[in-house]
């Protein structure tokens, strides 16, 4: 087998929010950080860190086709009531058939665009998130 055709391409990407395949996904990146503090000995000069939570959060990029960010968030925006949304992503090699499949939990989007254009572009939106949970449905 081409050792190429084993490395994933973000093309066969795809990802569900709260059950519905966001078809015009153009990327999604999320991310767990740990937060450590330094732990320090009398008489040893050594620096240790002490974990001491995660912060959990990404970006979708969306081809703009539809007003996604603003139909999810600006009620929300205005009533303070954040609604209940679950990310499912999905990652396959179509080659080897293995697939990475992760769950995001208790997702809330910090921002959206009201209004956004420029003449002769493209258009995306940008969603950055926050999740406070996750699952590894399925790794390679």
């Amino acid at each position: 087998m081409n050792r190429g055709s084993v490395v994933l391409s973000g093309t066969d990407g795809t990802a569900w929010i709260n059950g519905e395949e966001w078809a015009e996904l153009k990327a999604i990146e999320a991310k767990v950080t740990g937060e450590f503090e330094d732990v320090t000995f009398c008489g040893d000069y050594g620096t240790y860190k002490r974990f001491m939570g995660r912060t959990c959060e990404g970006t979708l990029t969306l081809n703009k086709v539809m007003s996604r960010g603003m139909k999810l968030m600006a009620e929300a925006f205005k009533t303070g009531v954040m609604p209940d949304i679950k990310i499912i992503t999905k990652l396959v090699n179509k080659q080897t058939g293995k697939a990475e499949r992760v769950a995001l939990k208790d997702v809330v989007f910090s921002e959206f665009a009201i209004a956004k254009f420029e003449n002769r572009s493209l258009l995306e939106e940008e969603l950055p998130f926050t999740f406070s949970d996750y699952d590894i449905l399925e790794a390679i």
